[in-house]
């Protein structure tokens, strides 16, 4: 199966590219490196005429920087995914395309289900959930991937307050579950493989990281690692950006399970790589654009 996978400069699309080094599938990369900004009228160019299917590694976790740029915000989280969807449709190929928690208020008092409708409150959550309801009606061929939190999102946080030497406001309202970049890319690349098997399972999922924490218990988790500077002082209390968060976030990921065999990993143990992966250096733009040749 050739998969077209579209990414940009961020740690998703480097380990998800890694990762598929390693199975049988033949892979073709599409680098963005400004997806709010993209030329649409140049899809064809593109995307090889012999791809079955594409996969948009553009993973958008982040309210907080889609909500003072609504326009980006929809160009990102709505307009590349239909333009992709639509070239799909007219040469036969299928999609992947990532969507978020954020799609739906917090209001629920259980996790959420695939099933469920949206009901979003930000910009972010709005253009997911009108990209997932376009799609529906537009692919046949599709499969829309909720995710968690971004461990990495959180991360960088209790990052950025320690070097400032801040305290960093988490509020116990808010409760969800965190997933990993190499975790979700793990998931992807398990999905692919059976859909290069012959598994014409397609529609809406879900994953998320084993254990539902808060958002205070998991800065007090990132605070204990060793990568960051001692002192890190995380308080139970509300932040001002929390207006852009559901204070139910929980994913159920039982059809993923039963659908394709995943199941979900602890995101605890994987603290320590995902600072480690966020930290590091991204590859520079001439070698990602070699990698795009190849």
């Amino acid at each position: 199966m050739n998969v077209l996978v579209v990414h940009d400069y961020g740690p998703l699309g480097r380990v998800l590219l890694e990762q598929l080094k390693q199975t049988t599938l033949h892979i073709s990369p599409l680098l963005i490196s400004e997806p709010g900004n993209a030329n649409l009228s140049a899809l064809a160019d593109w995307v090889p005429a012999d791809t079955d299917l594409i996969v948009n590694a553009l993973w958008q976790a982040d309210p907080e920087v889609a909500e003072p740029d609504p326009e980006a915000a929809r160009e990102t989280a709505f307009s590349l995914p239909m333009a992709l969807a639509e070239h799909a449709r007219e040469h036969g190929m299928a999609l992947v395309q990532l969507s978020s928690c954020y799609v739906f208020d917090g209001r629920k008092q259980s996790a959420y289900l695939a099933s469920n409708p949206g009901q979003p409150f930000s910009q972010l959550g709005n253009w997911q959930w009108e990209c997932e309801q376009a799609l529906r009606t537009l692919l046949p061929r599709h499969l829309i991937l909720r995710t968690g939190w971004s461990l990495g999102r959180f991360i960088r946080k209790v990052q950025d307050s320690a070097l400032d030497r801040l305290m960093l406001p988490l509020s116990s309202r808010y409760h969800g579950q965190p997933v990993a970049y190499r975790d979700l890319a793990r998931v992807i690349v398990a999905i692919l493989q059976q859909i290069d098997c012959g598994a014409e399972v397609w529609g809406t999922f879900q994953y998320a990281g084993a254990e539902e924490i808060s958002h205070y218990e998991l800065g007090l988790a990132i605070a204990e690692l060793a990568g960051l500077p001692e002192g890190t002082r995380v308080v139970d209390e509300v932040p001002e950006w929390a207006a852009l968060e559901p204070e139910n976030a929980t994913l159920g990921c039982t059809k993923i399970r039963n659908t394709f065999g995943i199941k979900q990993l602890p995101w605890r143990r994987m603290l320590d790589e995902e600072l480690a992966l966020i930290s590091a250096r991204a590859p520079d733009r001439e070698t990602v654009g070699q990698i795009r040749e190849d």
